[in-house]
């Protein structure tokens, strides 16, 4: 079997795997049956041997890696189905943020890139821009902003040379990079800086199968990091980015080569600029010919801009209540959405759903959208449900990439470097003046180091030294900046 059974009713209803690539959308109010239809087809693709990313909102989806239990529920819903049903547990590794219930996922501030990073720290547009020069600056001068004490160093350099940096890259405020700071001293008390570091995630680690050919199944605990929906979307977006930006055009594929489920959707279009709007458009657009499936997942479907939503080949409609105002507009559009059946109203029909009940299109044959079915959706093998904490471990402790990611590493970046040449001008500079004006430099950038590394504010000294050496080097080296994506995240080529 290459395809996945997606549902039973008049017709049977599969998502064909050479279209799975076209991306689709899984909508309906909460408690309708949604996270049902994120399993069953995460572990379809997995069968396929197609690995499969997806974010956990309410710890529920975990249950993928166990296999299920049959019971009376369980029981007279295959009966109405019709279809055999087999307990499967499915090959699946965990990740989080804060690496609590998965193995620590990270990335680099250069990975990030200035326009990602300026979203999640929700900065305006001139703040944006002098985020930009900043990190045109590091570029130019091959520093490395591994972690966000990378960022504060430079950061602090910018601030107190503005007026020469300005004269290479533009204009530069002070109060623009104060703000820069506080916006990081938010993000960090959030727990936003456990996500800047190394080891990086290698997304080729997301796309593994196991020794039987089964597609990894990768878990992002999300239960806590939707708490902070910038931090949420601003991940799975970098994500996006980094498959668009790595992975070889492939065209039309049998099967795609990773799948990624993006749930509650809207918060990555809540208050999100035009410009950001138009490349998500256009990464979803283009991504589908690198061999990767997005699927949005949301409780309305004009959560997602028509634009985007067009993009949709296989749709999953749970149902929709339409008691406000809003709510009747939402079920007037997702109606309207649907390839029509003359034999379903489905406008009616979305608010009559039952739980486990759906509207269904999905590409046939040449890429065109089956008429919408009305039908029961399938039951996965695996549990339906939270694990325990010991079951968790367990997975954990069997996994292939554990040794690779839950220690950090703390390599030579730009702190580092920023600290070296300014010990070499703290000790060269004033060596003629005699040894106690020496020995007074050298105490004073010994203070100076401490100073930032823990964090307290006297560090003057070092940055002075530094930029008189950062700003020399910097214009004889604007050879060596680095290309960096459609997102603004560093782009290895």
């Amino acid at each position: 079997m290459s395809d996945i059974l997606i549902d039973k009713g008049d017709k049977d209803v599969f998502l064909l795997a050479k279209y799975a690539n076209r991306h689709g959308m899984v909508a309906g109010a909460t408690g309708t049956g949604k996270s049902v239809s994120l399993m069953l087809m995460a572990e379809g693709f997995s069968k396929l041997g197609v690995p499969v990313f997806l974010a956990d909102v309410k710890g529920d989806l975990a249950g993928l890696s166990q296999a299920g239990a049959m019971n009376d529920k369980l029981k007279a819903r295959i009966e109405q189905l019709g279809i055999d049903w087999a307990p499967n547990a499915n090959p699946v590794v965990f990740w989080d943020i804060y690496g609590k219930l998965g193995h620590p996922v990270r990335t680099t501030v250069s990975e990030m890139g200035p326009n990602l990073l300026a979203r999640l720290l929700e900065l305006n547009d001139t703040q944006a821009g002098v985020l930009e020069i900043v990190f045109k600056a590091a570029d130019d001068d091959g520093l490395l902003l591994l972690d966000l004490k990378d960022l504060r160093a430079l950061l602090a350099f910018a601030a107190d040379h503005a007026k020469e940096l300005s004269q290479h890259y533009g204009l530069i405020s002070t109060q623009s990079i104060a703000a820069i700071q506080r916006a990081l001293l938010s993000l960090e008390q959030a727990g936003g800086d456990q996500f800047f570091g190394e080891p990086a995630l290698d997304l080729a680690d997301f796309m593994r199968q196991d020794m039987s050919g089964r597609g990894i199944v990768n878990i992002l605990a999300a239960d806590q990091l939707v708490l902070k929906p910038k931090l949420y979307t601003t991940f799975l977006l970098w994500m996006l980015s980094e498959l668009f930006e790595k992975l070889p055009e492939v065209g039309d594929l049998d099967q795609p080569k990773l799948v990624f489920f993006f749930d509650e959707a809207h918060l990555l279009f809540d208050d999100a600029p035009p410009a950001l709007r138009q490349r998500v458009e256009q990464v979803v657009r283009l991504i589908r010919s690198k061999g990767v499936g997005v699927y949005f997942c949301s409780q309305n479907p004009d959560d997602v801009p028509d634009v985007i939503l067009g993009q949709m080949g296989n749709r999953i409609q749970h149902a929709l209540r339409a008691f406000t105002p809003r709510d009747q507009k939402a079920v007037k559009a997702a109606a309207q959405t649907f390839a029509p059946n003359p034999k379903i109203d489905v406008a009616q029909a979305i608010t009559q759903l039952g739980v486990g009940e759906a509207l269904v299109s999905t590409l046939q044959a040449g890429g065109v959208p089956m008429p919408v079915e009305r039908a029961l959706i399938a039951s996965p093998g695996c549990r339906i449900g939270t694990i325990t904490e010991a079951e968790r471990a367990t997975i954990r402790s069997r996994s292939p990439v554990g040794t690779k990611y839950d220690t950090m590493v703390d390599r030579e970046s730009a702190f580092e470097k920023l600290a070296q040449r300014a010990e070499q001008e703290a000790a060269s500079a004033p060596a003629a003046k005699g040894g106690k004006a020496a020995d007074e430099a050298d105490s004073g950038w010994t203070q100076a180091a401490k100073d930032m590394v823990f964090g307290t504010k006297r560090r003057q000294g070092m940055i002075e030294a530094f930029a008189k050496s950062a700003v020399r080097n910097a214009a004889g080296q604007l050879g060596r900046s680095l290309l960096r994506g459609v997102l603004g995240s560093l782009s290895k080529r």
